[in-house]
């Protein structure tokens, strides 16, 4: 059974809004949760329903620890999104991960510890897999689109999530890239991924390298108008991905074939006569699907 496409783009540095919306309206959205980054930006672009959610808020005032992830979550899930692209800066732990150069993330290592990671917990416990936390449907579209642009694009990549707001150590970034095998390092994907899967939401990452980390030898004499400048590149470059995703996905949607929307099937462990009524309100938008089953 299709029903209506509803893409959303999560904006990191640099990324603000989303240029040509026919109908475009910021809007608020209230979950049990808290409140979310930011109003939400609404509207159609190439006859696709559009939501567009600064992680970080307008005028970037959300530190990557202080991101209401939950909320962000549980508020694209209430308009009926459908699709999440999240675009990110980040650093790169690979010669040919150049800055300027876009991956199109599939793994993650988590080391963020001070994020509350889950909807689910005490009244109501569910384990959803994150073996593969990226959907391969909308990576396609990603790097159709990022080629389309002209952009250079990597297909794959490890991105370790660190807690912030410091950047790595010279030690711990030769640690991820040479003993963890990772390739690219930010701040905010986690638990952003994890939450898209617990509320059935596909979900991709692009990540926008700004800069080589600490571990590259002439990490220390870039120049920090280097970096905003390639900052600037990635943002207009991020645009023109995101405008490109509307014709490839189209405004109708199948099921996912990957199942990335049927990830709560069998995850709830805890028996229906001892879950919490308030845990199920809070619920309702995330995993209504197979609550009110």
């Amino acid at each position: 059974m299709t029903k209506d496409t509803m893409i959303a783009v999560i904006g990191g540095s640099g990324i603000y809004d989303i240029d040509g919306l026919d109908g475009a309206e910021w809007v608020s959205v209230e979950t049990p949760w808290g409140t979310p980054s930011d109003q939400i930006l609404t509207g159609t672009l190439d006859g696709v329903k559009m939501a567009f959610l600064p992680r970080h808020g307008r005028g970037h005032v959300h530190s990557p620890t202080e991101v209401p992830y939950r909320a962000n979550i549980d508020a694209l899930k209430r308009l009926g999104v459908t699709d999440v692209f999240s675009v990110s800066a980040c650093g790169s732990f690979r010669e040919n991960m150049a800055p300027g150069d876009f991956v199109i993330v599939d793994q993650f290592i988590d080391r963020t510890f001070a994020r509350e990671k889950s909807f689910f917990g005490t009244g109501c416990v569910a384990h959803v897999s994150v073996a593969h936390p990226t959907c391969e449907r909308l990576s396609d579209a990603a790097e159709a689109a990022a080629r389309d642009a002209g952009i250079t694009v990597h297909r794959g990549g490890t991105y370790l999530c660190m807690e912030g707001p410091q950047f790595s150590s010279v030690a711990e970034s030769k640690m991820y890239r040479e003993s963890w095998g990772c390739d690219v390092i930010g701040m905010t994907n986690m638990p952003e991924a994890k939450l898209a899967r617990e509320a059935e939401l596909c979900y991709a990452s692009i990540a926008m390298v700004t800069d080589y980390d600490s571990w590259h030898p002439d990490h220390g004499a870039v120049d920090i108008t280097e970096i905003l400048a390639t900052l600037q590149g990635n943002s207009s470059n991020g645009r023109e991905l995101v405008r490109r995703l509307p014709g490839i996905l189209g405004a109708e949607r199948a099921p996912c074939p990957h199942g990335c929307d049927r990830a709560l099937e069998y995850a709830i462990m805890t028996a229906p006569e001892k879950r919490d009524p308030a845990v199920l309100a809070k619920l309702d938008a995330v995993a209504g699907r197979v609550l009110s089953a």
